[in-house]
């Protein structure tokens, strides 16, 4: 049965979004206002294009945040983004995470694991 679904992940930082699907090999889609799914177009903030996809991934405003709307009908989100959405939600982290150390001028090392990614983050 298709329907909507909510990734549980409050996305504050555009920005980071965008470098986590570039990652990801996704598109981000500013300002796009509707997404598809199953049923007719859903409004939307912005949205993620999956290559390969038929539905696309909505991004709502709702207060400071964005909640990201997707419809895993088209096992090929599920694919690009992870089960539940885990290997965006990791980009994104990752993303947020290297930003926020740049604004304090701290290095950040990045390595691959087989679970994940690790970051290293050196002061100064």
């Amino acid at each position: 049965m298709s329907h909507i679904s909510k990734i549980e992940l409050e996305v504050k930082d555009i920005a980071a979004l965008t470098l986590a699907c570039q990652r990801l090999g996704l598109e981000f889609r500013k300002d796009q206002r509707t997404f598809r799914w199953f049923k007719n177009p859903a409004p939307c903030d912005h949205a993620i294009g999956i290559p390969g996809a038929r539905y696309e991934i909505g991004l709502v405003r709702e207060g400071n945040a964005y909640a990201l709307n997707c419809d895993y009908y088209d096992a090929n989100i599920e694919r690009a983004i992870g089960r539940q959405g885990g290997l965006l939600k990791q980009a994104y982290a990752v993303e947020k995470t290297r930003a926020e150390a740049r604004k304090k001028a701290y290095t950040v090392i990045e390595r691959k694991t087989d679970t994940g990614v690790r970051l290293h983050i050196r002061l100064g």
